[in-house]
């Protein structure tokens, strides 16, 4: 205990203390859990070892300490407790914060406070003085609030800290907008940077799109991508950007932009942005993709319309939810209808259903999609329409009949190697072919997914990319079935960079979102989308002026697709068919240049169908594909006697590489 004529030294007086830092090894002041330890043995003398809870371990800080030290060099003798009328330091080495100190005792002694200075106040200003009755109000709302905070049960911090812990969550509800303006770089921001949502801005409203001073990106990290120039250059003006799509059993086939509205649903959009989008496809000469949400009358603006059919049949289903072909023939048949594609997954949740809970559907939703009002509208992770690889070939086969012919083809996150080689080795045993195969990649985005499922399934673009290329391929039948790629696409280089990959055409979702105008709000499954794209509120669409936006989106469109036709003659070929994986290198981890067709080389023609020594070249990274072919041949019987799935699958090696990665 103190003696009586020793007095508290005061905090002021006292030395600051040392800055805390990580690498010190202390053993004085607090334990570890920030508990007090006396630092005195047992015969009053300073430098005794701490002997608090948690003395078994070391303290990152001696902030706390250094103060009792100061104390006991002053000759006082106290347990580790400093005086009452003293201040401690925290671990950090500075001062409680202010939230620390607010507890609802002091919650009710600020608001009596308050309270007392109106009552004075009235009384010297008088009632009709305009002061006191605006701090009476804001006193009022002060005890409105905090005893709501104190009475509700659902936030503690509110029910701890009334009144203050509203700072809390407003700082939490800004936070997206704060780091988007003032902290993220221009090449940091996800998923999309600063620099990728400028450009389209830019190209959307016919602004210069130029870079001045030079390139803000570090040349020479790891990953960073280029394109491999030629000195024998072509000019824009001469390089191609259309796409025939149409195997030979095709009778209508569609010459496709290499640029494309890629699978958004009504629904999940407004409608004022399903107008904009398609009336920018009418006066660009490029396609807009439905998403499984079904045909809407804002499609017909007069744009190209590829019908997107998901497990749930949306537009062409019977009363129980399973396929109507009837249904399906009178809207496929429209000459606005150009091509058909069968949703197996997406990126974003690839393998996942959804249900439409029944309080959310509106009877314009009910009509379009062909569902009965007050139900649940449950879209099922897989079709019932097929069961088999064999099945889904020959309803392929029967869609391009019900269609008068249009390209039929399907698109999918790819997933298991040796389930994605049983589709092709149907191609090969049926003899019918997709026209298209849309890959999507895991990046992709959508109005609301899964946590789990945005985050942790589904292959990425290129790697899922090159998994089809290459296995049609090999298969023999890469010039019968085009590819189409979707996947944060939003400049020239996007589309060349895909193309040189494998893909024939590429979709973009986002990109066209935001020509519209999405700041990447990031609130798209809120209904509170603050730009009128992704939301159902009347309010907010009145926002999106229809005219306006579809004119942009069509000035994104076509410069974009300029920009990846002046890159393309550049590389020195005249037609994206001819752009290889060879034109793109990247800086490895090692530091020096590769190609990308190291990391991903391609599969000799016909390599795994014939018996000749073709297989004898699928070496190094190459050999994985011998092993997916053999196993999907495997895979496809188990699929079509029904036994797939129901026994443990080998198939770890399927996905291994060379040891030694670029």
């Amino acid at each position: 205990p103190l003696t009586p004529a020793a007095q508290p030294l005061p905090i002021h007086r006292l030395p600051a203390p040392p800055k805390p830092y990580s690498a010190r090894k202390t053993t004085t002041g607090r334990s570890p859990a920030g508990k007090p330890c006396e630092l005195a043995d047992a015969d009053g003398d300073a430098g005794g070892t701490p002997h608090g809870p948690d003395a078994d371990e070391e303290d990152d800080s001696a902030a706390a300490g250094f103060v009792q030290a100061r104390y006991l060099a002053a000759g006082y003798k106290t347990p580790g407790n400093l005086p009452e009328n003293s201040h401690t330091f925290t671990e950090g080495g500075h001062f409680p914060e202010f939230l620390e100190k607010w507890t609802r005792a002091r919650f009710y002694r600020v608001g009596g406070v308050a309270t007392a200075a109106t009552g004075a106040l009235f009384v010297f200003c008088g009632p009709l003085s305009l002061k006191p009755w605006l701090l009476s109000a804001l006193v009022g709302s002060y005890w409105a609030v905090g005893l709501n905070d104190i009475k509700q049960t659902r936030q503690t911090l509110r029910r701890n800290f009334p009144v203050l812990a509203h700072a809390r969550y407003l700082a939490e509800q800004i936070r997206p907008e704060i780091r988007q303006y003032f902290v993220e770089s221009d090449l940091s921001g996800v998923p999309f940077p600063r620099t990728d949502r400028s450009l389209v801005y830019q190209r959307a409203k016919g602004m210069e799109d130029s870079m001045s001073f030079g390139t803000r990106r570090d040349v020479y990290e790891k990953d960073y991508e280029f394109a491999n120039h030629s000195l024998h250059p072509y000019s824009a003006e001469e390089v191609k950007d259309r796409v025939l799509i149409g195997g030979p059993t095709c009778k209508q086939p569609y010459n496709a932009s290499i640029l494309n509205i890629s699978a958004m649903s009504y629904g999940s959009l407004s409608k004022n942005a399903v107008i904009a989008l398609n009336t920018a496809a009418a006066s660009g000469g490029f396609y807009h993709n439905t998403g499984e949400g079904g045909v809407t009358p804002y499609h017909q603006q007069g744009g190209d319309v590829v019908w997107n059919i998901g497990t749930g049949y949306f537009s062409c289903r019977t009363a129980d939810g399973a396929f109507d072909p009837d249904r399906f023939a009178a809207i496929a048949l429209k000459e606005w209808i150009r091509m058909i594609e069968i949703k197996l997954s997406q990126g974003a949740k690839p393998s996942h259903g959804g249900i439409l809970p029944a309080d959310k559907l509106t009877k314009e939703i009910a009509d379009i999609r062909g569902v009965p009002m007050g139900q649940d509208v449950n879209s099922p992770p897989r079709h019932s329409a097929f069961t088999n690889p064999i099945e889904m070939m020959e309803f392929i086969e029967r869609l391009r009949d019900l269609s008068g012919g249009k390209p039929v083809g399907f698109k999918l996150c790819v997933g298991r190697r040796n389930e994605l080689a049983a589709l092709v080795h149907a191609m090969v045993r049926t003899g019918i072919t997709p026209d298209f195969i849309t890959v999507d990649g895991g990046e992709g985005g959508t109005g609301a997914a899964p946590f789990e499922f945005s985050n942790s399934l589904g292959s990425p673009l290129k790697d899922g990319l090159t998994a089809v290329h290459n296995l049609l391929v090999g298969a023999g039948l890469r010039d019968r079935v085009r590819i189409i790629a979707s996947g944060k696409v939003t400049s020239g280089f996007d589309i060349v960079h895909n193309m040189a990959l494998g893909a024939d055409v590429c979709n973009s979702a986002r990109g066209m979102m935001f020509a519209l105008g999405c700041i990447q709000a990031l609130k798209c499954n809120t209904n509170k989308c603050p730009t009128g794209i992704a939301t159902q509120d009347p309010e907010l669409m009145k926002g999106l002026h229809v005219p306006t936006k579809a004119s942009r989106v069509e000035s994104f469109h076509r410069r974009t697709v300029h920009a990846a036709k002046e890159i393309i003659g550049a590389v020195g070929v005249s037609t994206p068919s001819l752009l290889r994986a060879h034109h793109i290198l990247y800086r490895g981890g090692d530091g020096r240049l590769h190609t990308m067709a190291e990391k991903y080389p391609e599969v000799p023609l016909k390599a795994l169908v014939d018996d000749i020594p073709d297989r004898e070249q699928l070496v190094g990274r190459l050999e994985r594909y011998g092993a997916w072919w053999e196993n999907g041949s495997q895979t496809l019987d188990a699929m079509v006697d029904g036994s797939y799935g129901k026994a443990p699958a080998e198939d770890a090696f399927y996905y291994s590489s060379e040891s030694n990665e670029p």
